[in-house]
């Protein structure tokens, strides 16, 4: 086991989402989620976010107010180094298992949660190039691609399948 869910998160459209103790997951994202702008997020390469709670704690500590599901994310990850996370890598949630795709570019949606808020998140250049050195690597989280559907539940172990699909 590499870590574990900490959370799964769900809302009506932007943010904050807010938790549910478990949730079936299909090729577009979880049941019962919807995206303020699907123009922008969702499909089947954008099907999930994951934001690890280390991260969020990162924020926190530098003053901005977030909390698992603030930032938009659908599952909260808990022990996994978001440094050590790359678009191919496979991992296993429960009995879902997912594909990274890339690194999430901030949205406004965002801007409430103060100023700076889009660069204590993320490196655009850094990002571009692949170069998971940045301080900010994978902050705003990562989206992924979901190889096989299944239920998530909070608690879940997530271990890495392997490096590139």
């Amino acid at each position: 086991m590499l870590g574990r869910i900490a959370q799964i998160n769900i809302s009506h459209g932007g943010v904050p989402k807010h938790p549910v103790p478990h949730a079936l997951v299909h090729s577009l994202g979880v049941e019962g989620d919807s995206h303020a702008h699907p123009h922008i997020h969702g499909g089947p390469n954008q099907a999930l976010l994951l934001i690890t709670s280390e991260a969020i704690e990162e924020l926190r500590a530098q003053g901005f107010p977030v909390y698992p599901g603030a930032l938009g994310e659908n599952v909260t990850t808990e022990g996994i180094d978001r440094r050590q996370m790359r678009p191919g890598q496979r991992y296993r949630l429960g009995d879902v298992i997912i594909e990274l795709t890339k690194v999430r570019a901030p949205c406004n949606q965002l801007d409430g949660y103060g100023a700076g808020i889009h660069q204590a998140v993320y490196n655009k250049p850094a990002v571009k190039a692949g170069d998971a050195s940045t301080p900010t690597w994978a902050i705003s989280g990562f989206y992924a691609a979901v190889v096989q559907g299944g239920m998530l539940r909070v608690g879940a172990p997530i271990v890495l399948l392997d490096q590139s699909a």
